[in-house]
């Protein structure tokens, strides 16, 4: 007989009832950033945008209060969060009386700074405010309706970017085709990506194949969106460049990477609708 317990679906993890920072697991860059060539010196600036949907705690009298957190990771940071274990940090909040909202902001701020190893901010949100995430579109030049055949979905191949070094041009592109998948479960991650970037012309055909190229890759977000930075920097020599993905939710969570030459401003966090 089939049933969910014989099944491939999630198994059962107990759910945190008290507060506990322990809970969250950092991961070093480091790594990952070797893998790519890189070392401390890092040739760009950026940060990961968490947004977080299912945070509650109680008031002195019991009540049960609700908010949305925007959290924002500086890329330079030695570290970054597992995301179910940030989850599950944020869920330990759930049955924790606190005075106000402010108290709930200042521990995740501390304890997030703690697990990054840098100074990270947190931003609660009701659920009513105008700011509550409103639905958006991903500003930049559509390329997904480009007619072309695709063979090639793994690994990421930079060698696919074409430019026309003739062409200078000043542009912003978007695919909303991008899969990647999670190094820890295999699971599928989804993102819209923007291109943004001042130099040749680059082929709108060879930049989908190139994003398509990551489709049975597995590494984490923030990895993914340094490793298409740096090959877009390496293949296409842009002036001005920046990359940001905003990456569909997962467990009441999504992550938006976003890194950039230096100089560049830091991005909004403009929800979009698979968000």
């Amino acid at each position: 007989m089939n049933t969910p317990e014989s099944s491939m679906l999630g198994r059962a993890v107990a759910c945190p009832t008290t507060y506990d920072p322990g809970l969250l697991f950092p991961i070093p860059r480091r790594e990952a950033r070797a893998r790519l060539g890189l070392d401390e010196a890092l040739p760009f600036v950026g940060v990961d945008i968490w947004n977080a949907y299912e945070l509650s705690w109680l008031d002195p009298r019991g009540k049960p209060q609700v908010a949305l957190a925007e959290i924002r990771v500086p890329a330079a940071s030695p570290n970054l969060v597992e995301s179910k274990s940030l989850k599950l940090y944020l869920n330990g909040f759930a049955q924790e009386k606190l005075a106000n909202a402010e108290i709930l902001r200042t521990l995740v701020t501390a304890d997030l700074s703690a697990a990054a190893g840098a100074p990270v901010s947190a931003t609660l949100i009701a659920p009513t405010s105008p700011q509550a995430f409103p639905v958006g579109v991903l500003p930049g030049e559509l390329i997904d309706g480009v007619a072309i055949a695709i063979e090639h979905y793994g690994p990421p191949a930079p060698e696919l970017l074409k430019v026309d070094p003739e062409a200078l041009v000043e542009e912003t592109l978007v695919s909303h085709l991008f899969r990647s998948n999670c190094p820890v479960t295999g699971q599928p991650d989804w993102a819209s990506v923007q291109v943004a970037y001042a130099g040749p012309r680059i082929d709108r055909a060879s930049l989908l194949r190139y994003l398509v190229s990551y489709r049975s890759h597995s590494d984490f977000h923030e990895a993914c969106v340094e490793r298409i930075f740096l090959d877009l920097r390496e293949r296409c020599a842009p002036a001005r460049l920046s990359v940001y993905a905003r990456f569909t939710r997962r467990g009441g969570l999504d992550i938006n990477p976003f890194r950039a030459l230096p100089g560049a401003a830091m991005p909004d966090n403009l929800r979009l609708s698979r968000q």
